[in-house]
Parts: structure tokens; C-alpha cells; sequence
């Protein structure tokens, strides 16, 4: 193979653009498709703040260098989860690559906000691990953002990514969720009488134009020491299912995924929003934060609140007793 740029030896493919680039030309390629989906979908500006994302993996780490490479003001966010030897090298990964690249980096814990970990969560709660995780980190992402006065939230997820959560909501018919499924999920306000209170941090998917294998690719040829394995707790989650199944669909013909979501975004997502009718946010009674959910007459309190209530209720509940085992003859 060679270069689509300067004819000499490829490296890495993109059989989507029929193309083959050599190392340097692909890291151009990469920050391009970023610089592009920035403008294509009105990001953020030069001037504005980022808090990344930050996981310890290749997409968040890939993305954060290339932030900074454009010249953004981006700062990154990093959330113990307590799973172990998995977030002590996730962590490690992070701090270590901040202090490479010379850039800011916060660090939080759950256990050190809450007083408990993904795993006491799904114990506690009888949840799935995803479930309680994916709405931790929304709420301390949102939290940090709003804390340090960040203009907007940058999160790592690729083309795959989206893609995979695009299949599931359609497979399944999520109308709420097809309606928000989009590169850019704009700012919130409370309604009145707080109006001028900002809740929700703008979010943004700057690598919707990049897959997982191109942010891999990247990390290796930047020299990003990214912790590869997955995280253990997300074995035989359904998401990893359907991106498997659109990554197949995509080797008999490339170009799947991205005709998919962009065809969506372009021809669909629209209608899904105009359909869509937002509840009013308004402040949780426990935390501040933003909800939807009204209970006991004005009192409203966010899905957060109710799972930390939860928790803390189930971790003072005595165990249930062992029932004596019986001997079958």
C-alpha cells in the first residue's frame, strides 16, 4: 500500500475513504476528521473551555492530545470508579499521560465523593454495573464542569460507539433516546424563577468522524500508553454485542457505519427532535442538580439522589440469614 498523500509506504488503511495513509499523514488524517466534525456541528469555539473525559483509554487520551494539538483550551476529568486493579491502572494512565503532555488534570473518586464504588453499586442496587456507572459519571462530568465554570463537556465517543447506540435504539424503538442522539447535546437552563441557572453542561462527541480501530492506531503511532483490556464489569453487555455485529456488516462493506449514522443524523434525527417534547428541568430537592421527576407536590429529586437513598439504605440493612443446609438422602 501506499500513502494517498505522499505515495510512500502505508501503514494504516481506511478502507471507508479508500484510502491508505503513512504515519504522519494518518495523525493529519485523524485531527482532521476531528477539526471537521467540530466545525461541521458547532462544537465550541477557540475561546471556550473543555473538560475532557477522561477514561485511561485509547479514544479519551487520543482525543485530549489531539484537542490540545488544535490549540484548545482542554482540560482533562478523570473518575475512580473503584473497580479494582482496573481503575488503578486506568488512573495511572491518565496522571501519566497529563504530566507528558504538561496539561491540567482533575481527579475525583467515588468512593471519595459518595462513600461507595461501581461494584458496592451493583450490589447494593441489584443493577446491572453499566446502569449505575454510566449515571455516576454523567452526574460528577456535569458536576465537575459546572464547579470549574467549563463552557463545555468533551467525551471520547467514536464512531463505533455511536453507531452500536444508534442500532440499539432502533432495534428497540427508544424514540426518547433516538431524539437526543446527536454530536452536540446543547446546554440546559432550570425553568423560571431560576432561568438564568445553567444545569446541564453542553456535551460533545468530537470523534464521531473517527472509528475505534483509527483512535487506536493513533495512540500507537503517538506513543500513548493507553490501558487496553476492557473493563471487567461490562462482560456480556449488549452494547459490545451490537458493535461486533455492525463491525461485521462493515467488513463486507465499508462505509456501513458511517452511511448509518450520518444518514441518520441527516435524514432522521430531526424528526425524532421536532417529535420530541422536553420536560421542564428543575432542581432536585436533595442536590440542586437538574431533574424531571416530580414527586410528593413540588419536592423533585434526581435519579442520582434516588440511588445514593438506595444504597445507603441497603448498606445499614442486615444481611438476610443463611438458611441451614439440608442433606438430600
Amino acid at each position: 500500500m501506499k500513502c494517498k498523500v505522499c505515495r510512500g509506504h502505508a501503514v494504516v488503511d481506511v478502507r471507508r475513504h479508500n484510502a491508505a495513509f503513512c504515519g504522519d499523514h494518518f495523525v493529519d488524517h485523524v485531527r482532521a476528521q476531528v477539526a471537521r466534525a467540530i466545525k461541521e456541528f458547532r462544537m465550541f469555539e477557540p475561546e471556550e473551555r473543555l473538560l475532557v473525559a477522561v477514561s485511561g483509554g485509547k479514544d479519551s487520551l487520543a482525543l485530549w492530545e489531539i484537542l490540545l494539538e488544535l490549540g484548545y483550551d482542554a482540560t482533562g476529568f478523570y473518575l475512580d470508579l473503584g473497580i479494582g486493579s482496573y481503575s488503578t491502572r486506568s488512573k495511572e494512565a491518565a496522571t501519566t499521560f497529563a504530566e507528558q503532555i504538561g496539561a491540567s488534570l482533575v481527579v475525583r473518586s467515588l468512593s471519595g465523593e459518595h462513600g461507595y464504588t461501581v461494584p458496592d453499586l451493583a450490589r447494593l442496587t441489584r443493577r446491572v454495573p453499566c446502569s449505575g456507572c454510566g449515571l455516576n459519571k454523567r452526574y460528577e462530568l456535569n458536576r465537575a464542569a459546572l464547579e470549574g465554570g467549563f463552557n463545555v463537556l468533551v467525551t471520547g465517543h467514536n464512531l463505533d460507539d455511536e453507531v452500536a447506540t444508534l442500532f440499539g435504539n432502533v432495534l428497540h424503538w427508544n424514540v426518547d433516546m433516538l431524539a437526543r442522539q446527536a454530536p452536540v447535546l446543547e446546554e440546559r437552563m432550570l425553568d423560571p424563577p431560576d432561568a438564568a441557572r445553567r444545569v446541564l453542561v453542553k456535551k460533545v462527541k468530537p470523534l464521531v468522524r473517527v472509528a475505534e480501530r483509527e483512535t487506536a492506531a493513533y495512540a500507537v503511532l503517538r506513543g500513548i500508553d493507553y490501558v487496553v483490556e476492557e473493563c471487567p464489569m461490562v462482560e456480556g453487555n449488549t452494547h459490545h454485542r451490537l458493535k461486533e455485529a455492525m463491525t461485521m456488516l462493515e467488513e463486507a462493506s465499508p462505509g456501513t457505519k458511517q452511511q448509518f449514522l450520518f444518514g441518520f443524523f441527516k435524514n432522521a434525527s430531526r424528526r425524532f427532535h421536532e417529535a420530541d417534547s422536553e420536560d421542564p428541568l428543575v432542581a432536585c430537592a436533595n442536590c440542586g442538580g437538574p431533574t424531571v421527576e416530580w414527586e410528593r407536590g413540588d419536592q423533585a429529586v434526581c435519579s442520582f439522589c434516588k440511588t445514593k437513598s438506595l444504597v445507603e439504605a441497603r448498606r445499614h440493612q442486615p444481611s438476610p440469614p443463611r438458611r441451614p443446609h439440608r442433606r438430600v438422602r
